[in-house]
């Protein structure tokens, strides 16, 4: 075994719905932890994947959602790859570009499936601290950049913090950055984020050296399919389609992003809930003594005093039947993060957030 495979921390999924009933001997639970769509997945997805059974027998090519794709993003099919969510994408860029001498560098604080596929390349992983107030410093991450750095991650808006790095923020930091480095901008959660106007959509930065990662786990409701895609050169791309697995994604997960890209009414309904709930979730947390970081995604990180207490809230939630993510593996630990539910989600969370601060 690797001693860099050896000494790996696995990343550590949500707990399920029914792991806790079983646990604490509850009746209802409420998950808040994973940042999935509480609508559920798209209509059109779904009657997408109904067309395709009496065919899954067949093998997938996985043209026909690349071509979707290249039409709905004005560009060409030899600049987009799919594949097994935006993280099975990442795992094959990892594959594919970095060799042994060269090095990963990110932020803290930020999406540790990133962390997990550099170490596990055995390659050096280097970071930079968060900015004071959860912002990914780009000026320190340019000041690092070294002769053997190959590989930039940056989540934007980033996961957990729900923070975002602006057009002038990225494009002062671009200017840093040799051609021979590559930057993955990880956009899982860019539909919740591309109506601000200092949003920077990659969409807009076709550079040779930039390869954007997108999903349809997250406002589409397909996380339980699998299924992401990401645009960048046709160079770059032309080299991951040699290491990419050759039927992934599946042809349900192909059927499905057909089907979700073309879903504009659950989009829109989507992002209505998401920006109404969270205005009057983030009014009530204030209300009852909390500070959550402004968010440009689905959901809230909240700061709280110490990790002990960021830790027992957590605890203190599961016991009541609330899910939610404590972010000591993202390297936050005295924060915690909250997806943003339905109405009747979100009202027992705070509720139910009473109550541990009373008996607390």
């Amino acid at each position: 075994m690797p001693h860099y495979v050896a000494s790996l921390r696995p990343y550590v999924a949500g707990r399920s719905t029914e792991e806790v009933k079983q646990t604490y001997g509850l009746s209802h639970v409420v998950k808040l932890a994973s940042n999935e769509n509480p609508l559920g997945p798209s209509p059109l997805a779904l009657e997408q994947m109904r067309s395709v059974l009496d065919h899954l027998h067949l093998y997938p090519t996985g043209l026909d959602l690349r071509k979707h794709l290249a039409d709905r993003f004005g560009t060409k099919i030899e600049n987009v790859i799919t594949g097994s969510g935006s993280e099975g994408i990442m795992a094959n860029i990892v594959r594919t570009f970095l060799c042994d001498e060269d090095e990963a560098l990110t932020s803290e604080g930020t999406f540790i499936g990133f962390e997990v596929l550099a170490r596990g390349r055995g390659i050096p992983f280097r970071t930079v601290p968060l900015r004071a107030d959860y912002h990914i410093d780009l000026p320190a991450l340019a000041a690092a950049i070294n002769e053997r750095t190959k590989l930039i991650y940056l989540a934007n808006p980033n996961n957990p913090t729900g923070t975002i790095f602006t057009k002038q923020e990225f494009d002062a930091f671009y200017r840093h950055v040799p051609e021979r480095v590559l930057i993955i901008l990880d956009e899982a959660y860019f539909e919740y984020a591309k109506d601000n106007a200092r949003y920077p959509d990659s969409m807009f930065y076709r550079y040779d050296n930039v390869i954007t990662l997108r999903t349809f786990s997250k406002i589409y409701g397909l996380a339980g399919v699998r299924i992401g895609y990401g645009f960048a050169h046709e160079e770059l791309i032309a080299n991951l389609m040699k290491v990419k697995l050759p039927f992934e994604p599946s042809m349900l997960g192909n059927a499905a992003g057909i089907g979700a890209i073309e879903d504009r009414e659950f989009l829109h309904r989507s992002l209505e809930s998401n920006a109404r709930v969270m205005r009057r979730l983030r009014d009530q947390l204030l209300q009852i003594g909390f500070q959550p970081v402004s968010s440009d995604a689905n959901f809230l990180m909240i700061p709280i005093a110490s990790a002990e207490e960021a830790q027992r809230l957590t605890q203190s939630l599961v016991e009541r039947g609330v899910i939610i993510r404590y972010l000591a593996n993202f390297g936050l630990p005295n924060c915690v993060r909250l997806t943003i539910g339905t109405d009747e989600e979100n009202e027992f969370l705070i509720d139910t957030m009473k109550q541990v601060l009373v008996n607390a």
